[in-house]
């Protein structure tokens, strides 16, 4: 009778752009960012299995629109993973999907994170993040983040990654308008609005050099490249915003490319007395998660 393959199961959680900064285009094509990122309690989960019924790589998911084969994130890792190890082995993944897609929460790049992860210790290979962030790197600009997360700066095409303690804890309302905006549609937009690139200012290269960095010193540095940007052709999002911060949120802002806005609360009651008094039209969807 075969042995029973090896089995684990790996949370991958949405982010947040507390803050994001788009500056100049590489000579590769991509822009240069900076960027301050945390982790939220919104998770997708991830099962996989090694077997040796087959070598291939299988990935079953609950959306059915969502590729599961080459074109899918989670496969782009496992294959790159074994290419860098050097392994030849059939790997069965099931992927639950809960965080929205096309939001701006990194829920793909999340899930190739969790990936890498997850077949670094069923391979027993403990290889550091170091290792790994250089396989993600070539999958997305966000994978890499995390590999350190809860919390991390990233910089450059977002492979530099600095990991920050934001001290304290938030609760995070999270609002999905039901409609994804394409990520490079969105740097079309932007390139194609503002007319100069804004440097860092002098406290966001401090939060760099010193590592940490308190929520109450977040929130009025809180800003997004891509809000004004994305203002005329997508209003709703600034009325998201409004309605955040009407219902109590201490800051509110676009995350990533979007379309997710997300508000921030002192604490659980107050987030989940905001969520109940936000409206929720057919196709949005509301969350009520920690900071982690």
């Amino acid at each position: 009778m075969a042995e029973k393959p090896s089995t684990i199961r790996v949370q991958a959680p949405a982010k947040v752009n507390l803050i994001l900064r788009v500056l100049d285009r590489r000579a590769d094509g991509y822009h240069n960012l900076w960027s301050l990122m945390h982790t939220v309690g919104l998770t997708d989960r991830l099962t996989l299995r090694l077997t040796d019924r087959h070598q291939d790589i299988r990935l079953q998911c609950n959306i059915p629109d969502l590729p599961t084969d080459g074109r899918n994130l989670v496969v782009k890792a496992a294959t790159q993973f074994l290419a860098a190890a050097v392994r030849s082995c059939g790997v069965e993944i099931e992927l639950q999907k809960t965080i929205p897609m096309g939001g701006g929460l990194g829920g793909g790049s999340s899930d190739a994170a969790a990936t890498l992860m997850a077949l670094n210790r069923l391979l027993g290979l403990d290889w550091p993040p170091s290792r790994l962030a250089g396989i993600g790197a070539g999958l997305g600009s966000d994978v890499p983040f995390f590999l350190f997360a809860p919390s991390a700066v990233i910089s450059g095409k977002g492979e530099a990654v600095v990991p920050v303690t934001v001290k304290g804890s938030r609760w995070i309302v999270l609002v999905n308008p039901g409609a994804a905006i394409n990520t490079g549609w969105a740097y079309q937009r932007l390139a194609e609005q503002r007319t100069s690139i804004k440097p860092l200012s002098a406290e966001l290269e401090q939060v760099s050099r010193s590592g940490s960095i308190s929520w109450d010193e977040v929130l009025p540095l809180m800003e997004n490249d891509f809000e004004p940007a994305l203002a005329a052709s997508h209003p709703v999002l600034a009325d998201l915003k409004a309605e955040l911060c009407w219902a109590g949120a201490e800051a509110a802002l676009l995350s990533g490319s979007g379309a997710t806005v997300f508000g921030v609360f002192q604490d659980e009651s107050r987030a989940r007395r905001a969520s109940a008094r936000l409206e929720q039209p057919p196709g949005r969807t509301v969350f009520t998660v920690p900071a982690q």
